[in-house]
Order: structure tokens, then sequence, then C-alpha cells
């Protein structure tokens, strides 16, 4: 099933996005978390790339077995980082011959330092556009691309940046994902700026859970977003104290995802970080997820 049909229903929908273990311990970890969130039913999983291609081969493996162990949609991630356009049609042909028929294509971060110079591979591509032209051409593939409600790090400014999204859904992307962020306003700015330059693909945020300080920290510090004044204000009070840093983190996740779907957003894609308590207890909250038993809450 494509992903623009599991989030074409009137009711809003939630999806998930995990990365690829490292380990045996890391795989087990995942599977749990993949088990607690199949019975809320989510539009889809998706599963990351590392940079550089440093995780391609356990993203196919993982991607695949979603597919075929689970009832859950999967879609896989795939990036330009030092890759041939051999190799990117390789990935693509082992995606398709899993049974993958949803991709998120996306240029990618250089490796070592996500915010480092990028440089392309000689015979690669060099913007995510010529990525979704690459996978339309081979195949019937759903395709996603990244959006950036405040600018790609290393974009110009932010009418540079919508030019590049934009760029992307008319060179054949079927819908985009946000980066994360932590107020809403940036978000449905560029959902307005998009549907102004006359693209009226689906925009999903990029949410993920304030469970710690670290995520408070580092988040912004990736995603280019802004670290909002306000929430630093009504979160430093509770740095010395990581249970209550996480309830009140929580209620800012849900107080946040409650003001989007109020605006009409249709779908809330949370990055787990492959752990799944924090995302059930969002969905429960929201009222997302299939209308069926919910899964026991314990640990953190």
């Amino acid at each position: 099933m494509k992903v623009t049909q599991r989030i074409s229903g009137e009711r809003p929908v939630f999806s998930v996005e995990f990365f690829p273990p490292k380990d045996e311990a890391g795989e087990a970890e995942l599977w749990r978390a993949i088990r607690r969130l199949e019975p809320l039913d989510p539009a889809f999983v998706s599963v990351t790339y590392g940079a550089g291609g440093s995780n391609r081969d356990r993203t196919i493996r993982t991607t695949a077995r979603i597919a075929t162990d689970t009832t859950l949609v999967p879609m896989a991630h795939l990036t330009a980082v030092s890759h041939s356009v051999a190799e990117l049609r390789q990935v693509i042909g082992a995606y398709a011959a899993a049974g993958i028929s949803n991709v998120l294509a996306v240029r990618g971060d250089p490796p070592g330092d996500p915010l480092g110079e990028w440089v392309p591979h000689p015979q690669g591509l060099t913007y995510a556009d010529d990525l979704v032209r690459l996978v339309r051409r081979l195949g019937d593939f759903c395709v996603g691309v990244a959006a950036f409600p405040y600018g790609h790090p290393r974009s110009l400014d932010l009418d540079t940046d919508l030019a590049r999204l934009v760029a992307k859904i008319r060179a054949g992307a079927d819908f985009a994902i946000s980066q994360l962020f932590l107020e809403p306003e940036g978000f449905l700015r560029l959902r307005d700026r998009l549907a102004a330059a006359g693209c009226d693909v689906p925009l999903l945020p990029g949410i993920m859970p304030l469970t710690t300080i670290r995520t408070l920290r580092r988040g912004p510090e990736l995603s280019g977003a802004p670290l909002p004044p306000a929430l630093v204000q009504r979160m430093e009070r509770y740095a010395d104290d990581p249970a209550a840093f996480r309830a009140e983190g929580m209620d800012v996740t849900a107080e946040m995802c409650a003001r989007l779907l109020a605006e009409g957003v249709r779908g809330l894609h949370f990055y787990t970080l492959n752990r799944s308590l924090a995302t059930v207890e969002l969905v429960q909250r929201l009222g997302l997820g299939a209308r069926r038993a919910a899964p026991a809450l314990t640990g953190c």
C-alpha cells in the first residue's frame, strides 16, 4: 500500500520513524518498539538511512522484514551521499525486490558532520529532486521528501529553501515530511507558503517527543529550528529532575500536536529514536491510531 493512500482519509493519522539497529541488543529494542506500536495501526513506518550509506544494508533488511513480518506499511529512506548513480539504482532495485513501494528521497548529510560541507559523489547526484526523478524512473514508488520549517541549515534564505522544496515536488514527490521543531508557527507558515506556490501535496510535521534535556538542546541544533525562549523558561525549572522534565515535556509535545491537528494537519510523524513508549502515550492522549486494545505502558 502507498503512503498517500494511508494518509488520505478523513480521520487524522500518525506515522513513526526508526533507524536501523547497530547490534543484536538494538535489534531487540527496535522490534519491541515495533510490536508495541503495531496494534495502534500507524499509517506507515519509516527506516532511516545512515550518512554516507553507512546503514544501507541494515536499512534494506529492516524495512524488508517490516514488510514481510508485520501488518505495517513500510517506507525506506534513500540518500545520495557518497553514492554513484549506479549504486543508487542497486539500492532502489533492492527495495523493489523486497516489496517496498514507499521511499523517502533525501540528499542526506555529509558523513561525520551533519552541518559540514556537501561534496557530491563524482558519479552521483547533487540535489534531492534529481534523486526523486531517479526513483520515479525505476519503479512504481510513492516518493516522499524532506521539508524544513525554518529552512535547511545550508540554505541561503527561506525563499531559496522553499524553491528547493517546490522543485522536489514538481520532480514527482507525492508528500513531504518536515524536520523536527519545538513550536508550530514555522510549520504552519511553511504549509501556507507551499500552498501559495501551487503545491497541494500532503505536508506532515516531524515531531520528536520532548522527554530529555538533551532533546531540548540537540534537536534545534540539528534541525535549524529555533529554541523558543518561552519553552526554555517553562522547562528549565525541571532540568535537574528527569521524571518531572519528561512529564512536562510530554505535556508540551501533546499541546503542540493538538494545535497542529486543530489547524487541519491530517497526520503527525513521530521520530521515535527506536523507543515507542512516548509515541504510544502521545497517540493515546491525542486519540489517534486504531480503536483497539491499547498496549500496556511500562518503563520510561
